[in-house]
């Protein structure tokens, strides 16, 4: 028999939607709009929800597309006239994540940035885009992705200072601009800038459907409608096109509205449980000031490791440890699901199990 899932949890960006969960909220859909169907991906629910995106990031045009790995990758092909030398960040799911997609598949260069930190600097950019070009081979630079929030350095956001100058300085160049921006919606109750004002700076940018928006996949690439026009023939040509994708877009699109405010309260009580752990003693809480819905909490001794045990019997999961030498360690995510009951029962709840009980 399997068990129910905890009514909260701090496993993931999002609500952790059990597969009859995912069932019941389609059946409720589908009840309530006969018009999601759509054919090889276009019109229903999935042009609804490009539509929709568009306009909250401040772009002409969006197109769904299977999978962020696609998203990206198109995004920097449709972006490279200027050069196949593509500026990533070390970390980012671009050059980690993918394989050798952009370079097996459509030729280009991914050249790595900020080894060991979530930002690399304009410095940093410029001397190596000065060096790929005065080579005996000259090799311009196409395309500058950067991700934001960076899932492999714990959520962490690109410095924004230094991305408005790092876009600046690529739009003097004639230089592409791409957003992996994932999670880019989660990101903004930490720095109070908005969806569509990270978006601006770049000539496309990246959504996940799944990570908070609840779907059991997709992603949306937003960007110029001319750049756009006609990129459902190379998303058919990759494989892209899906028979019928409105199960992911109309699961989307009813999470979308509100989410900015919702996401503001978790974050907001999250905080207050972030501060009381911070306060135990033994306990430390690390979150730096780029930091989103990623904490780590380390706690020390041997009982520490039977954590998850305890929570789980109070209705809250949490991850499994990592051992360390003085005890365990956890990576907590917020969620939307932290809203379900009052902060104070969740804060008890959690300091008690902490204290061993």
């Amino acid at each position: 028999m399997s068990r129910e899932p905890c009514p909260i949890h701090f496993c993931s960006d999002g609500l952790g939607l059990s597969a009859a969960d995912y069932a019941r909220l389609l059946s409720r859909l589908v009840e309530d709009d006969c018009d999601l169907a759509d054919e090889f991906s276009l019109g229903g629910a999935v042009t609804r929800l490009e539509q929709r995106m568009a306009e909250l990031l401040g772009k002409e045009a969006a197109v769904f597309l299977p999978s962020g790995t696609l998203a990206n990758h198109l995004a920097l092909r449709l972006l490279a006239r200027r050069g196949r030398r593509v500026l990533v960040q070390r970390d980012s799911h671009i050059f980690c994540d993918s394989g050798d997609c952009a370079q097996q598949l459509s030729g280009l260069v991914l050249v790595p940035l900020g080894a060991g930190h979530t930002s690399f600097t304009l410095d940093e950019a410029a001397a190596e885009i000065a060096h790929e070009e005065e080579g005996r081979v000259r090799t311009p630079v196409g395309v500058i992705s950067i991700e934001s929030p960076v899932r492999r350095r714990h959520g962490e956001v690109f410095d924004w200072r230094e991305m408005q100058r790092i876009a600046a300085f690529a739009r003097e160049r004639g230089i592409g601009l791409h957003l992996d921006g994932a999670r880019l919606f989660l990101a903004t109750p930490y720095t109070g800038i908005a969806p569509a004002e990270y978006a601006a700076l770049f000539d496309t940018v990246y959504v996940s459907l799944y990570k908070y928006f609840n779907a059991a996949g997709g992603a949306v690439l937003a960007g110029p409608e001319q750049l756009l026009a006609g990129l459902y023939h190379e998303r058919r040509m990759f494989g892209g096109s899906l028979r019928q994708a409105w199960p992911y877009a109309a699961v989307a699109l009813h999470y979308l509205p509100g989410f900015s405010e919702r996401f503001a309260e978790a974050a907001a009580m999250a905080g207050q449980l972030f501060a009381a752990l911070a306060g135990l003693p033994g306990v430390s809480l690390q979150r730096s000031a780029a930091s989103t819905n990623v904490a780590r909490l380390d706690l020390p001794g041997a009982a520490a490791v039977q954590l998850p045990e305890r929570l789980t019997r109070r209705g809250i999961a949490i991850r499994a440890p990592v051992r360390t030498a003085s005890g365990a360690r956890f990576d907590l995510f917020v969620n939307e699901t932290l809203r379900r009951r009052p902060i104070a029962q969740t804060i008890d709840d959690f300091l008690a199990a902490v204290r061993g009980r």
